[in-house]
């Protein structure tokens, strides 16, 4: 990659040790000449990313996803530096970050392009999702009745709590938590997975990523509720589907060159496992 020239910030104030790790950084940035700003705002505002050649995240993966659209849509790279829990998109440690600012500040890494979901209601605009749209009723105690439509064909008719459509990166987050499967990055699907069925053999689905969704609320008496990576809310009419697809943007992503998903996996899921040297 080439040289970072124009640096971006992006700081959580309410993760523990990011404000003193953001002035660390930024030292070292100087330092190296490089033209920073800084926000402690997310979701970004529209055209803040304008010019920079990467934008250096400083919280959790809720800080990260509040960059995303701003991100993908300006096709400019995110370092993710973790100081929330899990941390499955801010890959980078406080400590590697120390250590390996001023290679990142030189190009030495490598972008991950991962997938979006878009989603529209009725005739609003199409609205980005790194993780996962969801859809439920908007009083948390009630269930929904969901028609699903992939391109034109009925699936069938849900009874559950609501239905989780995510992409592959976000299929470790709600997905995960509400039985869905764990899916590589790179695969190009799409997984809906409906939350407390109440039809037993009710289980996940995985598209192709091409696939065109319309989801029809069949309850009468509910509003829906749309929700797009936890953070913003889209409004449901009445009689309005909700359409989702696969986004042709892309969120440039930066990681290292010995980057390893299951590595990260293993990490936060605290799964078993040594790799064995090769002879």
């Amino acid at each position: 990659m080439k040289p970072i020239r124009q640096l971006a910030f992006v700081v959580n104030e309410k993760k523990e040790g990011a404000p003193a790790l953001a002035r660390e950084l930024t030292q070292i940035a100087r330092a190296s000449a490089v033209a920073l700003k800084q926000t402690t705002r997310f979701p970004l505002p529209k055209g803040y990313l304008e010019g920079s050649d990467a934008c250096c995240v400083i919280g959790g993966d809720g800080t990260l996803l509040g960059v995303a659209r701003e991100s993908a849509r300006c096709q400019v790279p995110i370092i993710g530096v973790n100081r929330g829990s899990l941390g499955f998109l801010t890959t980078f440690s406080a400590d590697e970050a120390r250590s390996q600012f001023k290679s990142l500040l030189r190009g030495e890494f490598q972008i991950d392009q991962r997938a979006m979901l878009e989603c529209s209601t009725g005739r609003g605009p199409k609205e980005l999702a790194l993780n996962d749209v969801l859809l439920k009723d908007t009083v948390n105690s009630r269930l929904v009745r969901l028609g699903v439509f992939a391109d034109g064909e009925l699936v069938t008719d849900y009874t559950c709590d609501g239905l989780i459509f995510s992409t592959p990166t976000g299929s470790t987050a709600y997905n995960l938590s509400a039985g869905g499967p764990i899916l590589h990055p790179k695969a190009g699907v799409i997984a809906m997975t409906p939350i407390c069925p109440h039809t037993l053999s009710n289980r996940s689905i995985i598209f192709r990523e091409n696939v065109k969704l319309r989801v029809f609320n069949r309850s009468g008496e509910s509003r829906l509720l749309v929700a797009l990576d936890g953070q913003r809310n889209l409004k449901v009419s009445a009689q309005s589907p909700v359409e989702i697809s696969m986004s042709t943007w892309r969120l440039p992503l930066a990681q290292r060159a010995d980057y390893s998903h299951f590595a990260v996996v293993r990490a936060k899921l605290k799964w078993s496992g040594e790799l064995i040297a090769k002879t």
